[in-house]
């Protein structure tokens, strides 16, 4: 493959990083009625420091943001394949979940990156084109 698709997989990747890292966002208009309860040094003893991992930086989100755009140019199923792989799903779990062999979800997995891959290099993808057509064409440039 062209370097090109290894960057745009590295970047849905990110994408998919910083939204997990995002904090939970729950129903609005919760609240906690328990006092608040205040450690002393004695209940801390012994204990693993309550530790977060930073949030993402705004770049980081709005790289996140510009590569999900990105799967608004495929199929609904195409995204979804990629999403879910570059989330970290294996490929046993995506072809149960698509009812698909293995080799059907790698042929749909690298087609949908040459169809992001083409529509960044301003080009317009072929309908009528077979989806090896689209392949070889992201890798040829």
């Amino acid at each position: 493959m062209r370097e090109w698709t290894r960057d745009v997989e590295a970047r849905l990747e990110r994408a998919a990083r910083v939204m997990r890292a995002q904090p939970r966002v729950g129903p609005q208009g919760t609240f906690n009625a328990w006092p608040a309860y205040f450690h002393e040094f004695a209940d801390k003893v012994g204990q693993e420091p309550d530790m977060r991992r930073p949030l993402p930086s705004p770049r980081a989100v709005t790289e996140a943001e510009e590569a999900m755009v990105w799967l608004r140019w495929l199929e609904v199923d195409d995204a979804r394949l990629v999403w879910a792989r570059v989330s970290g799903a294996d490929w046993k779990a995506l072809t149960w979940r698509f009812g698909i062999s293995r080799a059907r979800a790698t042929r749909r997995w690298v087609y949908a990156l040459s169809v992001i891959v083409w529509r960044l290099d301003g080009k317009r993808v072929p309908k009528k084109r077979s989806m090896q057509f689209v392949i070889d064409g992201a890798r040829a440039e």
